[in-house]
């Protein structure tokens, strides 16, 4: 396996059956070796600067019903809410104030949320705070809903493709929702010239090593700018509630290798990861991840935004944390920058 790991290092990507023995078979001084390079990649590209992206869950209303998630619209015991454009602005300006240069605009696919009403929203965010860079959360939309988007001054699109295996992917997903137009939804955003973040859950229920090779290998293909994985974690009233959470050592390899494959990407240690762990976020890091993203949601909505059963939003993951997120970076060698930190 240490060989395996010496030539991913060396030459930036293995073949799929490699990536599979590395996977399965991984030690831990070869997982050691791998997380010290992935942090070695990273700052020779980065520093030892974490970007901070002030994120904004702008509604809990979804039209979607993944098996997976807590916000699912068969969910009756979800609390719903949606922001208004001004809850919106304001959240930003107080972002902004407090230092932020990147917004992430996320929630549920909300039809509500048509462009008629996230154009001005959009076009409003970019002059009042024209340095700072805005990313979407939006879900699946048409390319020209897309492109309306960017030319108001969006530059950075999320959207998981959640699963590679076609199979994997309907598993976790209603019979409504196509996996080919999950990833024509990714080849238009590429192709209308945003910065595109994919990803998926580790451990999702029914995920085989197989799958996570065939993330990789769909990534290597698309070549995203961002990248975000995060363990799995089970919300007490899907059909998954009772499935176990993904595994920290897993998703930990899995931010190494990405690392390593992707050495210029802008990938996050996520809410999930600090969720499943206490150390979560820094071991992240320490696995190469270079972004974090504080919640600057309204605090009266954040635990409404319940995506997964136990939710962190307070302390380090919430913007009003950030010198207690100062100092957890300082433990480890690390910095905040609140620079719009595009892909390098």
């Amino acid at each position: 396996m240490y060989e395996l790991a010496e030539r991913l290092v060396r030459e930036g990507r293995l073949s799929a059956p490699e990536y599979l023995a590395l996977l399965t078979r991984c030690d831990d001084s070869t997982l050691a070796f791998l997380r010290n390079e992935a942090v070695r990649t990273a700052q020779e590209r980065f520093g030892c600067a974490i970007f901070v992206r002030g994120l904004i869950e702008i509604g809990s209303i979804c039209r979607n019903d993944c098996l997976y998630c807590g916000l699912r619209r068969s969910n009756r015991r979800a609390e719903r809410y949606r922001l208004t454009s001004q809850q919106i602005l304001s959240a930003c300006e107080a972002g902004y104030e407090a230092g932020f240069r990147t917004f992430v605009l996320q929630g549920g696919e909300d039809p509500w949320w048509n462009d008629e009403r996230l154009v001005p929203l959009i076009e409003e965010i970019h002059r009042r705070w024209p340095e700072a860079a805005l990313t979407l959360s939006l879900g699946e939309r048409e390319e020209a809903s897309y492109r309306r988007l960017f030319e108001a001054g969006a530059a950075r699109y999320l959207l998981r493709h959640e699963a590679a295996d076609c199979a994997l992917y309907e598993k976790l997903h209603p019979a409504e929702m196509s996996h080919a137009g999950r990833l024509n939804c990714i080849e238009s955003l590429k192709r209308i010239g945003y910065q595109t973040g994919m990803g998926m859950m580790v451990g999702a229920p029914g995920q085989s090593p197989e799958a996570l090779v065939e993330d990789i290998l769909l990534m290597e293909r698309i070549v995203p700018e961002m990248i975000g994985i995060g363990p799995f974690l089970p919300h007490h009233d899907t059909p998954y509630a009772g499935e176990p959470a993904g595994d920290l050592r897993l998703t930990l390899l899995l931010l190494a290798i990405l690392r390593l494959r992707f050495p210029r990407a802008l990938i996050p240690a996520t809410t999930a990861l600090a969720t499943l762990h206490p150390r979560g976020r820094i071991e992240g890091i320490l696995s190469g991840a270079n972004v974090v993203m504080p919640n600057l949601s309204p605090e009266q909505v954040r635990r409404k935004y319940a995506i997964y059963d136990g939710k962190a939003s307070t302390g380090a993951e919430a913007a009003e944390g950030l010198r207690l997120l100062a100092r957890e970076l300082e433990t480890i060698g690390y910095r905040i920058n609140f620079s719009r930190g595009d892909y390098q």
